[in-house]
């Protein structure tokens, strides 16, 4: 019997995550092959629509790699992004469907493993709660 492995989306802002992901190749860590990033000027960009339409293509789950709330480029970027992450997190478990599929992690730019510790935890986080029912 073959382990479940989960589609994860990252979405990661231009500024902290993707300066902690550098970190972590220059490190010569990886990320766990299927963890899909897709870079962001800023997570506050981000839309609730994003997150839910990431689940129903096919994600098993979803995060958002965004800065230390005092650290945001864009000042409240990372503040807005947690507001989106926490109406999906409610609209999932009212529809009966686990909200830890969707998370939020604070990055330091310098931290590079903490990038790529963000990555594992959520994918161990998903294994354990199985494929996704909202998949098409």
């Amino acid at each position: 019997m073959s382990t479940f492995e989960p589609q994860i989306i990252a979405y990661c802002c231009a500024n902290c995550a993707s300066s902690a992901a550098q970190v972590s190749e220059k490190m010569g860590l990886n990320l766990p092959e299927n963890v899909k990033v897709i870079q962001l000027p800023c997570t506050g960009r981000l839309d609730s629509l994003h997150l839910l339409k990431a689940l129903e293509a096919g994600a098993d789950g979803v995060y958002v790699a965004g800065c230390q709330i005092d650290s945001c480029q864009y000042k409240h970027g990372v503040e807005k992004a947690q507001k989106k992450v926490k109406y999906v997190q409610e609209l999932l478990g009212a529809l009966g469907v686990e909200a830890d599929r969707v998370a939020l992690f604070h990055m330091m730019a310098g931290k590079g493993q903490g990038f790529v510790d963000a990555a594992k935890d959520m994918v161990e986080k998903v294994r354990a709660l199985g494929p996704s029912p909202l998949k098409d």
